[in-house]
């Protein structure tokens, strides 16, 4: 069983860079099983998803957000690192980390993935 914790701040000022973490147990990130992606829900909007990273370090953007997200991995502590650049109030959203066995970019539906984190808030403003 893949478990999946995400941290980080719940609160950021706008212009500031946004660190997230997701944690993962029960399966190492390096395999090439799964594909690890990052999704994001803002207040009374869908899912809008943001990029992924495989087993071997190849990412892939969303192309709104692809100036400004960067996706990358820390195989010490298997975990799986989001950063968001210069954001605004717009970004204020509850951020996901979801596994999936296939490749499939741009997924919003949560059938799509084999596992999903718990979400954290993150709230932008000054």
């Amino acid at each position: 069983q893949v478990q999946l914790q995400e941290s980080g701040p719940g609160l950021v000022k706008p212009s500031q860079t946004l660190s997230l973490t997701c944690t993962v147990s029960g399966a190492s990130i390096r395999t090439e099983t799964y594909f690890w992606n990052w999704l994001r829900q803002p207040p009374g909007k869908g899912l809008e998803w943001m990029g992924v990273i495989s087993g071997s370090g190849s990412a892939w953007y969303s192309p709104s957000l692809k100036n400004r997200l960067s996706i990358s991995m820390d195989t010490s502590k298997n975990q799986v690192t989001l950063q968001l650049l210069s954001v605004t109030p717009e970004d204020t959203a509850v951020y996901y980390c979801a596994a999936a066995k296939t490749l499939i970019l741009g997924a919003t539906t949560k059938d799509s993935y084999d596992y999903w984190g718990q979400g954290t808030q993150v709230t932008v403003s000054s």
